[in-house]
């Protein structure tokens, strides 16, 4: 139920004040003050509010901001450069974390459980994880045709550190029935039409992954709430997984005996074809064509340089980036300036936890002055390597994993 901003003589509700000190930060001075029926203008909320000026808007309605390659340099990404990706509207409505509530429900549980967001907090032990998430579509700029869908370059993924409780450990106390198979998530982003009827996005994932110990409902990144673009004030995370599973403004997780049937899960969303297509090529968007995508492929970047950099030829060129493999581990980065005629082994660290990505680094030496492409590519524990060019073309644009590559210029 939406929560009112006015009591009903016109005055900010005092669940709206807390909103409000939310929003803006800090403490609201004069709030007694605030003239009746007026809606402070913090309540316009600005996403981009504490972003770094660098990052690329792609869209406002709904809103989805790109982070350039360079700004992933961290080990842990800051709020400030990670992307956003909505397929709904940001929430209007003020927010009250207090008389927040996680619904738990569906087919498969023995009863149906409420949960208030201070009850998760106390009733269970608090996990914190570095997790991948990474938008499915990230890449989508690269296939020729190109496909509808936002055009991402390489800069919707992030690597933050989320706590929260494991979703495993709530399901253990709501009870499960044997025949449960999906979990589906639902949050409060209302549908780009404002038609309450409608669902933005519904998504989820095979119980065997909702059931992993690093699969949170989450209320915190980087050690502080979530921001509400972000989904503030619980959220879904899935390491690993297109983070379209990882649902925002979470406030009912359903347990189903079937595939999960909501918005997004239908169609060619979030779904590669089951055969190799031809680039532009149609085909029917049924089950029988499609798979749904699970652990996204492995892949790696180069945050450092930023493309175009100009080295000194007399000196080692240190570089350094992050890979990472959907469920698995990277085993191996290798890096070439000779646009893959040979590669040099770099120094790839572990990962912080399971489904973190992993940081690597190496030096670089020109033989002579003159432009080069530095080029990266992961290899993942079980022997799959990064494609050099545009993996095969799909109706989303979906798990383009090629090689990233910079370019520099060595002078003397």
């Amino acid at each position: 139920m939406k929560q009112p901003i006015f009591d009903r003589r016109g005055f900010l509700q005092q669940s709206a004040l807390a909103t409000l000190a939310t929003l803006a930060g800090t403490d609201v001075i004069f709030a007694s003050k605030i003239p009746p029926h007026y809606r402070p203008l913090a309540f316009d909320y600005d996403p981009l509010k504490g972003k770094s000026p660098e990052m690329t808007v792609l869209g406002d309605k709904p809103w989805n901001v790109e982070s350039p390659i360079h700004l992933l340099d961290d080990a842990v990404t800051p709020v400030s450069k990670m992307f956003i990706r909505n397929n709904g509207l940001i929430p209007t409505e003020p927010i009250n974390p207090a008389t927040w509530t996680l619904v738990i429900n569906g087919e498969s549980v023995k009863g149906a459980k409420t949960y208030t967001l201070n009850d998760l907090k106390k009733r269970f032990k608090p996990y914190t994880y570095q997790l991948v998430l990474e938008c499915g579509g990230n890449g989508r700029a690269g296939y020729q045709p190109q496909t509808a869908g936002n055009p991402w370059e390489q800069g919707a993924v992030s690597c933050a550190e989320w706590t929260g409780v494991r979703l495993k450990d709530i399901l253990a106390d709501v009870g499960l029935k044997e025949d449960a198979v999906y979990i589906g998530y639902y949050g409060k982003d209302p549908h780009l039409s404002q038609d309450p009827t409608k669902v933005a996005i519904s998504r989820g994932v095979p119980m065997k992954k909702a059931l992993e110990d690093e699969t949170l409902i989450a209320w915190a990144v980087n050690g502080q709430d979530i921001p509400l673009e972000h989904g503030y004030p619980l959220r879904l995370v899935v390491g690993g997984w297109p983070a379209s599973t990882s649902g925002k403004w979470l406030h009912t997780i359903a347990v189903r005996n079937k595939v999960h049937d909501g918005a997004k899960m239908e169609g060619h969303s979030y779904r590669v074809p089951i055969r190799p297509v031809e680039p532009g090529e149609k085909i029917a968007e049924t089950p029988e064509n499609f798979r749904i995508i699970e652990s996204m492929p492995v892949k790696s970047l180069l945050t450092f340089p930023k493309t175009g950099a100009m080295v000194d030829i007399k000196q080692p060129l240190a570089i350094r980036g992050h890979a990472w493999a959907g469920d698995r581990s990277v085993a191996e980065v290798h890096t070439s300036i000779d646009y893959g005629a040979t590669w040099q082994k770099s120094k790839l660290s572990s990962p912080k936890n399971r489904l973190a990505w992993q940081h690597w680094s190496a030096e670089l030496t020109f033989p002579q002055p003159g432009y080069y492409e530095v080029w990266v590519r992961a290899t993942d524990d079980k022997g799959v390597t990064q494609p050099l060019v545009i993996p095969q073309w799909n109706p989303g644009g979906y798990l383009n994993n090629a090689c990233h590559r910079i370019a520099v210029k060595a002078i003397a």
